[in-house]
């Protein structure tokens, strides 16, 4: 997988049964993750999907190689990455590890903070800054990965 930046799309959380599956928590609802022969990276070299099921909301997934419960408790805890899925319908696509360290600039120029985290909302992502403020990722205009992110927002929000 070369120098390309890695996702984290994942996390296996622990076994499950004697044949060597997994249940695992995606933090993607792209299904290429999960379809059989999908490779995911980790800390101790790749794993190769052979099957994933819905269990409940997460996955039970077996891959190559992980055969037996010892061997699945192993991987406890592992985080799962992959590399970015290329969208040809969207090339407005914000990148949610592209957000981090940024700092944020209204449209007057000004620096309103660092972002320190992104919390999901169901009408709009929300950049968290490091000095307290919210802002939703409509507002955003233009983006400098992990360097600067140019928003336009209603009047009154940083204050």
């Amino acid at each position: 997988m070369s120098d390309e930046r890695l996702l984290e799309v994942g996390r296996i959380i622990k076994a499950h049964g004697l044949r060597g599956q997994l249940l695992v928590d995606f933090w993607t609802d792209r299904s290429e993750r999960w379809a059989p022969g999908s490779v995911l990276t980790t800390s101790r070299g790749p794993l190769t999907v052979r099957a994933a099921a819905r269990h409940q909301d997460r996955f039970l997934v077996s891959f190559e190689g992980v055969d037996t419960r010892e061997e699945a408790e192993s991987w406890r805890a592992t985080v799962l990455l992959a590399s970015r899925i290329a969208d040809d319908d969207d090339d407005d696509a914000i990148w949610i590890d592209d957000l981090y360290g940024a700092t944020v600039y209204d449209a007057a120029g000004t620096a309103r903070g660092v972002v320190v985290d992104v919390e999901s909302n169901p009408a709009s992502d929300l950049l968290v800054l490091d000095s307290g403020s919210l802002v939703p990722l409509t507002f955003v205009t233009s983006l400098q990965a992990n360097v600067r992110i140019d928003v336009d927002v209603p009047e009154g929000l940083f204050e």
